[in-house]
């Protein structure tokens, strides 16, 4: 049990412990209600979708939940009914990224007392790009909250650091703590090579980002897992089954068919995970309060009508037929 200012949580005592992150590991989006609020609800369905599809984890905050446009209280909150929700069935990763060390600490005192290990933490751009400074940035917080495993996020410019593949196997070599990586800078691809090629001891995997849009080629050059946004887990949790079943034939079928949605998704973003999410029944409303493009009327019906090609690979939520409508 948990006790923080109002809240009292009760944690299931029987939290699974894993020793490897690995396979489809979707961040959560943000659900919010007409009145703009988030909606606990909405976020225990989600929860529920997720583990329904088959994923073997899940990240909540992140890029992809709308971390940016989260109060404080609106984070620590959500991520409480999100380890309620999970109730112990697969491993989740707490998003605790901010942009100093002491709000970093904050967030990830927060997930240890719910019982996590696994914070994911991007490098902050006010951490700067030198060695030296991202390791005293990553050291500091790994010296303040001992016994985490971080995760390690390596955004593109303008959002993260973009750290270079040679900076950021140094600063994992220096912090024995980060003992995954989520590489994210474009390429990924050659960046997990140089990774993979010379990893340090406690490096346990290097995990795959960028809404799964290259995850193939992450895979290829032994990435462990991928971290994709929602709406098409249970696509992406078959494409990871037939990979690791040695079926690249049909992991390759199934990444081709999910391509022209996630094309759309690098361009419209949540409103596109939303939209989705909606039409195959999830939540009820697309709410969104990141900044970004919203798909108009033409753009709707275009996602629409790959969505209904697509959905005869659904294992979950069947779509609902209403083209170019807004959800």
């Amino acid at each position: 049990m948990v006790h923080n200012n109002k809240h009292t949580i009760h944690i299931v005592d029987h939290l699974r412990s894993y020793s490897l992150l690995q396979g489809i590991l979707p961040v959560l989006p943000t659900p919010y209600g007409d009145d703009g609020a988030v909606d606990p609800a909405a976020m225990r369905a989600l929860v529920e979708f997720a583990i329904g599809a088959g994923v073997q984890g899940m990240v909540f905050p992140g890029f992809a939940s709308e971390v940016e446009a989260l109060s404080d209280d609106e984070r620590i909150s959500l991520m409480r009914i999100v380890v309620e929700a999970n109730a112990g069935r697969v491993q989740l990763i707490a998003g605790a990224s901010a942009a100093t060390v002491e709000a970093v600490v904050r967030f990830g005192r927060e997930a240890l007392d719910l019982g996590l290990r696994y914070l994911m933490i991007q490098a902050p751009k006010e951490a700067g790009t030198q060695v030296d400074e991202v390791t005293a940035f990553f050291r500091a917080i790994s010296e303040q909250l001992p016994g985490v495993e971080i995760v390690l996020q390596n955004a593109p410019l303008p959002r993260g650091s973009d750290l270079d593949p040679e900076t950021l196997l140094a600063v994992v070599g220096n912090v024995p703590a980060i003992t995954y990586v989520k590489g994210e800078t474009l390429p990924s691809g050659p960046a997990i090579s140089v990774l993979q090629a010379s990893p340090p001891a406690h490096l346990a995997g290097i995990i795959g980002g960028g809404g799964a849009r290259y995850v193939i080629d992450e895979y290829e050059r032994g990435a462990c897992g991928t971290m994709p946004a929602l709406e098409l887990v249970d696509l992406h949790v078959q494409l990871d089954r037939a990979w690791r079943s040695g079926d690249k034939v049909r992991a390759r079928h199934l990444y081709a068919r999910s391509l022209p949605l996630l094309l759309l998704q690098a361009v419209y973003r949540m409103h596109l995970t939303k939209h989705v999410l909606t039409r195959r029944g999830v939540i009820d409303t697309a709410a969104v309060r990141a900044k970004g493009p919203r798909p108009d009327a033409m753009a709707l019906r275009d996602i629409d009508s790959w969505l209904a090609e697509a959905a005869d690979i659904f294992t979950l939520a069947p779509v609902d037929h209403r083209p170019g409508e807004p959800s």
